[in-house]
């Protein structure tokens, strides 16, 4: 039986599922970011015990079909820029709807109707919150992250991180130095 799940966007999230589930008694084949398969069915007691448990850690469950298709395509998105060592090489587009089994346009349709943006946009706030943790790891340049991201040109990465943060790269990255410089003079 698989559960669907608001809000799991980590690896915490998993583990706190997983412990969740065992309290309960269930044992679960597969927990993915957003959904988990469990073995065996599940009472209706156990599904209200699991989504109040749940809810206590900021995490819901879902019933309703639109919902789960949201965070389904939520869930690819996280981890294919978050998770993934390499960006897939096709269109996202391709990507999402080969993940998921549904044709983009409606994918794209009903998220768009249910969050208030577009996939794009979520795809495009999530890569520049990768781009900040990259810039705080310190370990690639700008033009290292723009290859690793598929952004056409480091221009083109620089506009879109500050359009979504009003920030430039460079500039978020001396308030990073000058944090530590700060903590370091206490």
């Amino acid at each position: 039986m698989k559960l669907y799940i608001k809000y799991m966007v980590s690896l915490r999230c998993k583990i706190l599922v997983k412990d969740e589930l065992e309290k309960l008694g269930l044992h679960h084949l597969v927990v993915d970011l957003g959904s988990v398969e469990i073995m065996e069915n599940i009472t209706p007691e156990q599904h209200k015990q699991l989504g109040t448990n749940l809810l206590k850690s900021g995490l819901e469950l879902l019933d309703d079909k639109k919902s789960i298709l949201i965070e389904k395509i939520k869930a690819v998105i996280i981890e294919m820029i978050h998770y993934s060592d390499e960006l897939p090489t096709v269109n996202y587009s391709d990507y999402i709807s080969e993940k998921i089994g549904y044709d983009y346009t409606y994918l794209a349709n009903t998220f768009s109707e249910v969050k208030g943006i577009t996939i794009q946009q979520f795809i495009i706030i999530h890569k520049i919150e990768k781009v900040k943790e990259l810039l705080l790891y310190d370990e690639l340049n700008l033009t290292e992250i723009a290859f690793k991201l598929h952004y056409s040109s480091v221009a083109h990465l620089s506009n879109q991180f500050k359009k979504i943060t009003g920030l430039t790269p460079s500039f978020y990255k001396q308030l990073k130095e000058k944090r530590q410089q700060n903590l370091e003079n206490l």
